[in-house]
């Protein structure tokens, strides 16, 4: 009988994996990693700010615990939280820091979920690794999962291609009514577990407040970029990513002001009116990092700059350095410094590369980073 190490969130999902694997003869057994904790991550790691209670961990390994109960499973835990910190969280904060918008979902994957636990997995004896992302693999290639709307494939994109050779996915092929309803069927004490959002090590907290504990603020100016005024003040450029509305910083303007660029070097925060602005728009982009999953490498095919993005059709341009230059003459709103830019061919992800820099084609010039 096959082995199968199913990563144990606490949630519906990875429960329901579980279920799957189970049902069809895997000799399955459960694995809840712990990637954070407030008071070690402070303490331990030279935060002075020790109170922050961000992740409700506990209760998910309580859920996660009682799940492989009922199942009748092995549960093991792990903890990754050093490691979660050293390579997530510092590059969080260090991509912050030249004013980008990173995304540590991607990194969480690369290094701790289809690394780090693959090899703790195989310790265990494992033939497979499972979790409960919404994908799919077939022939080698990472497909998107079957529920467009809940596909999590841009978040698998910067995965090294050979981490994929021994993963299930086992819910793939189901949407997420489908999965909730199994859970409800057999009475899996996570059925109705509302599903966890936003960044974990942020949970439900202010982005601004918890960002400062970590972060000195370091006030500038917002500059109306059509006029070239000041309009208001802002309170550090790692709070603000492009694109952004709410909680800009612009008292007693009733105008609805985007976020559309930054100058780190002279601290400015510059936005626009309306969402339609062309400051908004841009046509090209330069990747760097890139990480090919498939091995095929077309010069046309579609791009999701941002988790639930639609699909853009792009011309890709292979540079020397091996970055690659992206562009989309349809042009795109608030592509952004920092993110993932996923590519795709039909249902295929192809794999992804970090946006470096931005053109904005409106005024021909390249994203007012510095």
């Amino acid at each position: 009988m096959e082995k199968v190490i199913v990563g144990i969130s606490g949630g519906v999902d990875s429960a329901v994996a579980a279920l799957l694997l189970k049902q069809k003869g895997y000799d399955v057994e459960g694995l809840f990693m712990r990637n954070w904790d407030s008071n070690i991550n402070n303490d331990i790691l030279g935060n002075p700010n020790s109170n922050l209670n961000i992740c409700p961990q506990e209760q998910d390994y309580n859920d996660a615990l009682e799940l492989c109960n009922k199942l009748g499973i092995k549960l093991h835990r792990i903890d990754f939280i050093k490691e979660y910190w050293d390579y997530v969280f510092t590059y969080f904060l260090e991509e912050l820091k030249k004013g980008y918008t990173p995304n540590p979902d991607l990194l969480c994957n690369r290094f701790i979920k289809f690394d780090l636990f693959i090899k703790e997995a195989e310790k265990l004896g494992a033939d497979y690794i499972a979790t409960g992302h919404y994908a799919r693999i077939k022939d080698g290639k990472l497909l998107r999962a079957v529920d467009l709307n809940k596909d999590q494939t841009y978040f698998l994109a910067d995965v090294r291609p050979q981490k994929f050779r021994n993963v299930l996915f086992p819910i793939g092929d189901y949407t997420k009514p489908e999965i909730r309803k199994i859970a409800s069927e057999n009475n899996l004490n996570v059925a109705n577990k509302k599903d966890s959002t936003g960044i974990c090590f942020i949970g439900e907290r202010n982005y601004q407040k918890f960002i400062e504990n970590y972060l000195k603020p370091n006030p500038g100016d917002i500059i109306d970029v059509e006029t070239n005024t000041v309009i208001g003040k802002h309170n550090g450029l790692m709070n603000y990513t492009i694109g952004q509305r709410r909680n800009v910083g612009i008292s007693g303007n009733t105008q609805r002001h985007y976020v559309c660029g930054k100058n780190v070097a002279k601290n400015i925060l510059y936005v626009a009116f309306g969402e339609d602005n062309k400051y908004l728009l841009s046509d090209e982009c330069i990747i760097e990092n890139v990480n090919f999953i498939s091995g095929l490498r077309p010069t046309f095919c579609t791009a999701k700059f941002r988790y639930r993005d639609t699909d853009h059709p792009v011309e890709l341009n292979y540079l020397e350095n091996g970055n690659i230059q992206v562009k989309y003459p349809g042009k795109a709103k608030a592509v952004t410094p920092g993110q993932a830019c996923v590519l795709y061919l039909g249902e295929e992800c192809l794999g992804c590369g970090f946006i470096k820099t931005v053109k904005k084609d409106a005024t021909n010039l390249w994203y007012l980073q510095n």
